[in-house]
């Protein structure tokens, strides 16, 4: 069984980035954290952003939180600020934002063109290297204020990263992913030696071979995952996002079978203890697959739907959370949200994280 974070049964997270609080205007733009904070209004704005984050979080009752990411900046109206991020502080890329390298050339502009355009592409120009990620340095900004155990992102994996990418430097995403892992590999590391016990690495790589058409980059995805958590002392799940930003469906909308064609080739990484999946968005459909999660896995299931300002009701939580206990058993179950509540008012955000804290409520009282 997967390591517990939390003695509660049916723990309760979000997945992905929280709304900015209104007065939170400061954007990094590129810069190193420790060069930005230098600005000490910066640095202060930053630090009551993230501790009002996590409050909303604590009063809306999670048991574990999160930062809310609020490290990325709005300069992207998509999800794309979280591989932005990474690019602007891992050398070997070059900071301009170009035209996706699969929209160019593109006869249709269809919205998952839109939206990758609008996400950009970037040049990888030489080899990569540690950088200034520094996301030890956000870890414990966070942890200062936390009263309840805390999930830390690892931001867009190797995968990800070379998923948007004009080569130059490396032939190509594989060869680029496998020199990223060991950079990760380091920061993941660090965040765990600082004290983080859980770990979630977002790597949108997990889709690329449906992309592609080729089984053999399910392998080396796998291994590139495998470098990145190697060593690393937590327990460490893997988001694979199903596509809800801004209420577009990319992945789910051209692949609805994603789920069930993708995660029986990446069941055993090595490192990885629990799978981050949403199923909200689609009312749960296709949960019954989770019957086929390993034993020694777990499972963080997104049961609150973000591409709506629509509070769901306690009750309307409980439902989902029972569907997902048809197939799963509850030890091996973390309740969350799909991905990325960033485009919902905080309002909305916060009442959304109190139903699913209410409705876990309700079904633990059913199977006490």
């Amino acid at each position: 069984m997967a390591k517990k974070i939390v003695d509660t049964i049916l723990p309760t997270t979000m997945v992905g980035s929280y709304p900015r609080p209104h007065w939170f205007k400061h954007q990094l733009l590129g810069r190193d954290v420790r060069v930005a904070f230098k600005e000490v209004e910066h640095e202060e704005a930053y630090e009551d952003a993230v501790a009002t984050v996590i409050r909303d979080q604590e009063e809306a009752g999670l048991d574990i939180t999160t930062d809310g990411n609020m490290c990325y900046d709005d300069y992207i109206g998509s999800i794309g600020a979280f591989c932005w991020y990474m690019y602007e502080r891992i050398p070997g890329f070059e900071p301009a934002r170009e035209p996706h390298p699969l929209t160019v050339g593109a006869e249709s502009h269809d919205k998952g063109t839109v939206l990758l355009d609008d996400w950009g592409g970037v040049i990888n120009s030489g080899p990569v290297g540690r950088g200034t990620m520094r996301l030890t340095d956000l870890f414990k900004i966070a942890n200062r204020h936390a009263r309840t155990p805390m999930k830390v992102s690892v931001g867009a994996g190797p995968g990800n990263l070379a998923w948007h990418v004009y080569f130059q430097h490396y032939k190509d995403a594989r060869e680029l992913s496998l020199a990223l892992a060991p950079i990760f590999n380091q920061e993941m590391k660090e965040l765990a030696a600082a004290g983080a016990e859980y770990i979630q690495i977002e790597d949108l790589g997990a889709w690329m071979p449906l992309f592609t058409g080729n089984d053999g980059d399910y392998d080396w995805m796998k291994e590139t995952i495998a470098v990145c958590c190697d060593g690393v002392d937590a327990k460490i799940g893997w988001h694979f996002c199903f596509g809800n930003a801004w209420g577009n469906d990319i992945i789910s909308e051209n692949f609805p079978q994603g789920y069930q064609t993708v995660l029986p080739r990446y069941w055993d990484t090595p490192g990885i203890d629990q799978f981050v999946l949403d199923y909200a968005n689609r009312e749960m459909n296709g949960i019954e697959f989770l019957e086929n999660l390993p034993a020694d896995k777990d499972v963080q299931v997104g049961v609150v739907d973000i591409r709506t300002s629509m509070v769901e009701s306690p009750a309307k939580i409980a439902e989902r959370i029972r569907t997902v206990l048809r197939h799963v058993s509850p030890e091996q179950v973390t309740l969350s949200t799909d991905c990325g509540m960033k485009p919902l008012s905080r309002m909305v955000a916060k009442m959304k994280l109190k139903a699913l804290a209410e409705g876990a409520a309700i079904v633990r009282g059913e199977i006490s």
